[in-house]
C-alpha cells in the first residue's frame, strides 16, 4: 500500500510536467502555425475548469485505489490459485492487454448506462478538444473497480494493474488534440489515435458511442463500435452545459437522475433510469 500511494512510484507523477509542457506546445502551435480555421483551440474559462477538475480527480482516484487495492490483494493472496510471474516480459504484455480490454468495456458501460454516464459526462462536457480537455476527468471512478475485478482472479498482481493503468491514462492524454490529423495507416489500424478519439468526443449522431479505446483501437474494430473520422466532429454533449462551475459539471446529471428515480412509479422504471442508455424514458418501452 505504501508503494501504491507513493507519488514517486506512480508514472503519472513524472508525466505531469510533460502534460503542462505539451499544453504549452499546443497553444504555441495554434498561435503560430497554419491551422484549419475550424480547430477549436482553447477558451480560458473552459481550460481553467478542465485543469481544476483534473486536480480534484486525483483525490478521488486515490480513494478508489485504496479501497479497491485492499479487495484485489485479498483475492490475489487468498483466492487465486496461481500468480503470474511479474518478472517476465510476456507478463507485462498480458497485463497491458488485460487492463486495456477492461478499460474498453468500462468505457462502453459508462456511455451506455445512465448511472455510468452521470459520472463520465463531465469529461465530454467541453466543447473544445485539446490537451487540457484530457485532464477533465471524472470524480466518480467507482465503476473501474468492477471492470478490473476479474484481473486479480486471473493471477495479475494488483500493483501491476494500477501501474499499467497509469501508463494507459498517460497514453490517452496525447489523443486529445486537433493539431495532429492522421498517423501512418498501420498505426491507425491498431492504436487509438487523435483522429479516432476526436470521433469519440463528437456529439454528432454518427459519432455517438463510438471509439471507446484506451490504447488499442482493435477492441472497437472487433466489437463493432469503430467509426472512422469523416466530417469534423461537433464536440461536447448533445445538450451542452451552460456553466463552468466544476461541481455542477460533475454532479448536475446525478441530480437529474435522482429526480427521475424519485418520480418513477416502479422498480422496473427505476432500474431503467439507472441502467438504460442516457435519455431513456419509460415511454420508450414497447
Amino acid at each position: 500500500m505504501d508503494d501504491l500511494l507513493d507519488p514517486m512510484k506512480n508514472p503519472l507523477t513524472y508525466a505531469i510536467p510533460f502534460f503542462l509542457l505539451f499544453i504549452a506546445v499546443e497553444l504555441a502551435a495554434l498561435k503560430w502555425l497554419d491551422q484549419d480555421d475550424e480547430v477549436t483551440g482553447y477558451e480560458r474559462r473552459d481550460a481553467t475548469a478542465s485543469l481544476a477538475i483534473g486536480v480534484v480527480s486525483v483525490l478521488f482516484t486515490t480513494l478508489l485505489k485504496v479501497g479497491s487495492f485492499l479487495v484485489y490483494v485479498v483475492i490475489y493472496e487468498y483466492v487465486t490459485p496461481w500468480h503470474l510471474p511479474t518478472d517476465t516480459w510476456w507478463y507485462w504484455v498480458a497485463v497491458l492487454l488485460a487492463v486495456d480490454f477492461a478499460f474498453y468495456w468500462q468505457h462502453r458501460f459508462v456511455h451506455r448506462a445512465r448511472v455510468g454516464w452521470a459520472a463520465h459526462q463531465a469529461h465530454h462536457s467541453s466543447q473544445y478538444l485539446n490537451f487540457a480537455t484530457a485532464l477533465r476527468q471524472k470524480w466518480n471512478p467507482w465503476f473501474d473497480f468492477f471492470f478490473w475485478l476479474p484481473l486479480p482472479f486471473l493471477g495479475f498482481a494488483p500493483w501491476t494493474i494500477y501501474f499499467v493503468f497509469s501508463i494507459n491514462l498517460i497514453y490517452q492524454f496525447f489523443v486529445h488534440t486537433e493539431t495532429i490529423r492522421t498517423l501512418p495507416r498501420p498505426i491507425e489500424l491498431v492504436l487509438n489515435t487523435p483522429s479516432h478519439h476526436r470521433v469519440h468526443h463528437g456529439s454528432d449522431p454518427e459519432y455517438l458511442d463510438k471509439n471507446y479505446a484506451g490504447i488499442l483501437i482493435v477492441w472497437d474494430r472487433m466489437f463493432g463500435t469503430f467509426v472512422a473520422e469523416g466530417k469534423r466532429p461537433t464536440y461536447g454533449l448533445t445538450k451542452n452545459k451552460d456553466t463552468y462551475n466544476i461541481v455542477r459539471l460533475q454532479y448536475g446529471d446525478y441530480a437529474e437522475l435522482w429526480r427521475d428515480l424519485r418520480a418513477a412509479d416502479s422498480w422496473r422504471h427505476r432500474l431503467g433510469y439507472l441502467f438504460r442508455p442516457p435519455g431513456w424514458r419509460p415511454a420508450d418501452e414497447p
